[in-house]
């Protein structure tokens, strides 16, 4: 089950399980639509791979499956 990580690793904006916006390496590092496209080009720069939209959660199902609360945050790796 993916984690759901609840922040961007660049910008620390909010990324909640239930909305769109994230973008996922297949490490799960997560970035906003905003990081992924216009900085990193969809590349992730901590493992070099394709930065694709997250799936979703649906509430109901975040109830018994909550994402993660654990934010990453290293603004270095993203130099605008």
């Amino acid at each position: 089950m993916l984690e759901l990580r609840p922040g961007c690793e660049c910008c620390d904006k909010d990324l909640p399980a239930n909305l769109e916006g994230a973008y996922i390496c297949s490490f799960e590092c997560t970035f906003c639509f905003d990081c992924a496209s216009e900085i990193l080009g969809y590349i992730c720069p901590n493992c070099g791979g394709t930065l694709i939209p997250r799936p979703l959660r649906t509430l109901e199902k975040l109830v018994n499956s909550p994402a993660s609360t654990v934010r990453t945050f290293n603004p270095n790796i993203c130099k605008k």
